[in-house]
């Protein structure tokens, strides 16, 4: 007996112990990443002038840049790897949460027809040549999507997983067609180009605005959602046996996925769509810590924020001093990653 129960102790020990030390290395690596993102790029910028930059903003009483380099720094590089990190950390929260929500390993974040529904709205500003409120009108649009899905799905008890899923399918080829009719009929010169890189994904125009809106919704909403971890953890084990540890299934689940429309809508708000960073790195961080989601939620929050700033950077500097979209460099990446993850757990049935 006495063995047993210090078998038990020590993997209990393990199972905390290695979220914690991945969790250490990869906030590590995440303000290494956005020091280092910051300096790659045609200006000759060092690590050490982007944290003085940073301090002299921010009024520390140090001797600050001069005007052109930090500008470079603090205007320019800084705002769109702080943006690519909170998008990359919000979408993969997302990725999880839906995942865990409908069961289902092939959720991603755009599931309900958000990102067609934000489409919809950010093209329909973009014709109209009303460059600046596109953010809101990506909002809106996404938050037209769920509701609509939501309505088509059902409510309380008839909001079953794959009724979510089937009508979430219907809304965003619903939002796909209405924003190509859009296109089609109306975009021309520079507006079409304009929209293509939105649908494409991109952080070219990422400034502070972008930063607060991003930092804020993964504040406001990523967070009480990463707090739900345990709940998540139930809706594994499929309804019933959620219900009987206590959870109130029909209201978490309404909540979680309005928690994740809310937190996906900001984060498109100021990107654009931009694919797979919540498909895949949630099934990445399970093969290192599990599936627990108390670990899980805020690991993939990490990962996705490094990834996003990587490929980011790589969209912007790869072919200097033309930019991709870095909707292209994420599916470049996570489409041979999850084939892969597909054939490992082929091989592993």
């Amino acid at each position: 007996m006495a063995t047993i129960e210090s078998a038990r102790g020590t993997a209990t020990r393990r199972t905390v112990a290695v979220p914690v030390l991945v969790g250490v290395a990869l906030t590590i690596a995440l303000v290494v990443s956005v020091g280092v993102a910051v300096t790659i790029g045609q200006a000759d910028i060092r690590v050490a002038d982007v944290w003085l930059s940073v301090a002299s903003n921010l009024g520390l009483g140090v001797t600050p840049l001069d005007a052109l380099r930090d500008g470079i720094v603090w205007q320019l590089r800084l705002p769109r790897v702080l943006t690519a990190g909170a998008v990359g950390a919000g979408l993969a929260i997302a990725g999880a949460v839906m995942q865990a929500v409908t069961r289902n390993p092939l959720a991603d974040p755009y599931l309900l027809g958000l990102s067609s529904g934000a489409s919809l709205g950010a093209v329909a500003v973009l014709v109209l040549g009303l460059t600046v409120a596109l953010p809101g009108a990506a909002f809106v649009g996404a938050l037209v999507a769920l509701v609509a899905t939501l309505a088509i799905a059902g409510t309380g008890a008839s909001l079953t997983p794959s009724r979510t899923i089937l009508a979430g399918v219907a809304v965003s080829s619903l939002g796909a067609a209405l924003t190509s009719f859009v296109i089609f009929w109306t975009a021309t010169g520079d507006s079409y180009r304009e929209i293509i890189t939105w649908l494409l994904g991109s952080l070219a125009g990422a400034r502070w605005p972008a930063v607060a809106i991003a930092v804020g919704a993964l504040a406001i909403v990523g967070v009480p959602l990463m707090v739900g971890g345990r709940v998540l953890d139930a809706f594994a084990f499929g309804d019933t046996s959620a219900a009987a540890l206590g959870v109130d299934v029909a209201r978490m689940r309404v909540l979680m996925l309005v928690g994740t429309a809310l937190l996906t809508g900001g984060m498109v708000a100021v990107s654009g769509s931009i694919g797979f960073v919540g498909l895949i790195l949630p099934h990445a961080v399970r093969l290192v810590v599990g599936a627990r989601h108390r670990a899980l939620l805020p690991l993939s929050a990490l990962t996705g924020a490094i990834f996003l700033i990587w490929c980011d950077t790589l969209a912007r500097t790869v072919f200097d001093p033309r930019e991709l979209p870095v909707g292209i460099v994420t599916a470049v990446i996570g489409a041979p990653v999850f084939v892969w993850l597909l054939v490992r757990a082929r091989v592993r049935a």
